[in-house]
């Protein structure tokens, strides 16, 4: 990733030309000399630190015999409004790693995450990432309500004309975790009920009597794109792994499928979260 953090959409760009690039086997010398460009430019557009223009990409992606659909589709991509980086009034909370995944979540139309140990980003009530946010050791005291609100505008993404589609998968444990007072848990409860509902939301719970599923890794997430590959995201200590290369995406799709298989299926787990609620 470039130093200068570029923007979510010019990095996804980069990412694909230069995983075409590494296909073909060439390094930047060679491939930029092939597509008739300095190398300097061909690893500015790789990096996304430059704007790419859509005529560079498609000189650069026909030097290496792409076909003419994949140019279409990145030259597309590249003439997208960017606003992927939405969240720059947040800049100074949000590190660089996290803020290139809330700007790859702007772009993307699908996205599978699966969770063990608490309740997705994207599903928790303002005052529920309240209270993680004041435990957290990784947040600021000064930074905690404003960590909030970029957790409560990432949320929009699942509404409005255009929603992305959200097939989350929650473990019991995450979903058993007190988080705040009760009436906190009642209302993190509740909303979970009201967001599954939602024609653009899937919603499983996975518990172990159910049996064993290919997520032994823990946290990640799987963004889908309409003009771009999908890509995985998964959290580390303090930082972030970007999974790009088609294979491993793969990998991670199996896993996908194997939690959607092993979760109770959504009536069931809407009935889970109902009963944790009578409970309290």
């Amino acid at each position: 990733m470039a130093v200068r953090n570029p923007s979510a959409l010019r990095w996804l760009v980069g990412v694909e030309l230069a995983n075409y690039r590494k296909r073909t086997g060439l390094k930047q010398a060679d491939a930029a000399h092939r597509a008739g460009v300095s190398v300097g430019k061909l690893s500015h557009l790789e990096t996304g630190e430059r704007q790419q223009q859509p005529s560079d990409i498609a000189k650069v992606l026909s030097a290496y015999g792409a076909a003419q659909h994949d140019i279409n589709r990145l030259t597309s991509l590249a003439e997208v409004p960017d606003e992927s980086n939405w969240w720059g009034a947040w800049r100074d909370v949000v590190p660089d790693w996290f803020g290139t995944f809330v700007g790859l979540e702007r772009l993307a139309i699908k996205e599978f995450v699966f969770e063990p140990i608490v309740i997705p980003g994207l599903m928790q009530t303002e005052e529920y990432a309240r209270e993680l946010s004041r435990s957290s050791q990784r947040v600021r005291l000064d930074h905690s309500e404003r960590v909030v609100e970029v957790r409560m505008e990432r949320a929009h993404r699942l509404a409005g004309e255009e929603p992305m589609h959200l097939h989350a998968t929650v473990n019991e444990q995450a979903l058993r975790l007190v988080v705040g007072s009760p009436e906190n848990m009642r209302e993190q409860y509740e909303h979970l009920i009201n967001l599954a509902h939602r024609p653009n939301i899937t919603f499983q719970v996975v518990v172990p009597e159910r049996g064993r599923h290919e997520a032994s890794n823990g946290q990640f997430v799987v963004l889908e794109f309409d003009k771009a590959r999908p890509i995985v995201y998964a959290e580390l200590q303090d930082g972030a792994m970007y999974v790009q290369h088609p294979g491993e995406v793969n990998t991670y799709r199996v896993s996908a499928r194997s939690l959607e298989r092993v979760a109770l299926p959504p009536d069931e787990s809407v009935r889970f979260v109902a009963d944790l609620i009578k409970r309290l």
